[in-house]
């Protein structure tokens, strides 16, 4: 897989036009790509747990309010999407939970958490999206820096996300036999609020994050250039 934004693909995705979904959409980083995806022309349909959160957002698209953490709910909100605009190009997955603390002191329903939301929603939503999907689709899924390389205090939700990234790195060789490109993506810290309301513990100091609009430009920009991975350093 490439690395770089001047990596691409054989077939490349303007926007322009595209029927997205955009799973997590009222998140941080969500709700700043909604907002860059229109921009560029994208048609969407925006997914997220809050029907009210949803209804606040001033993007067009179709709103579909969904608990993606079941299967049924992955292939619903694929069913929106093709309903909405007559078929699927992309899917980006920016849903997402954290909680931190030391690994013995994380209970299991917090593990089973992070890893029903943080891993298990992206490859439901991605079974349910990959076979109605046309040549020259995209999925894209967000596991962040974390999944390069974990942190004390994060090592649960860490494995969480470097499980998305390993996921992607097969279904990228999978995907590509019917020419739909899987982007991986591992911003940096972001400042999305997430770690203000983590499932447990207390977040640890953090750098100053990037803004959640940079993180929405690159992934944009990697989808028109054909980009097939997006490591830390692309940001």
């Amino acid at each position: 897989m490439g690395s770089s934004l001047e990596d691409s693909s054989d077939v490349p995705h303007p926007l322009r036009g595209a029927s997205v979904l955009l799973a997590g959409a009222t998140g941080g980083i969500g709700a700043a790509l909604a907002e860059e995806l229109h921009r560029r022309g994208a048609r969407l349909v925006l997914v997220a747990r809050d029907a009210g959160r949803l209804e606040e957002m001033t993007v067009p698209g179709r709103r579909v309010p969904l608990d993606l953490r079941t299967p049924e709910a992955c292939a619903a909100a694929v069913e929106a999407a093709i309903e909405h605009a007559g078929r699927l190009d992309v899917v980006i997955n920016a849903v997402g939970v954290v909680a931190f603390g030391p690994m013995a002191d994380v209970s299991v329903d917090t593990m089973e958490e992070l890893f029903l939301t943080n891993t298990f929603v992206p490859i439901m939503l991605a079974q349910a999206a990959v076979n109605r999907m046309g040549a020259g689709g995209a999925i894209v899924n967000i596991s962040g820096v974390i999944a390069e390389e974990n942190r004390p205090g994060m090592a649960i939700y860490g494995a969480s996300k470097a499980a998305v990234r390993s996921f992607d790195q097969a279904l990228a060789r999978e995907a590509r036999r019917s020419k739909i490109r899987v982007l991986d993506a591992r911003p940096p810290h972001t400042e999305t609020g997430l770690a203000e309301r983590p499932l447990a513990g207390t977040a640890p100091r953090l750098p100053v994050g990037l803004a959640p609009e940079r993180v929405a430009v690159t992934i944009c920009e990697a989808l028109e250039q054909g980009v097939t991975d997006l490591p830390s350093t692309s940001f």
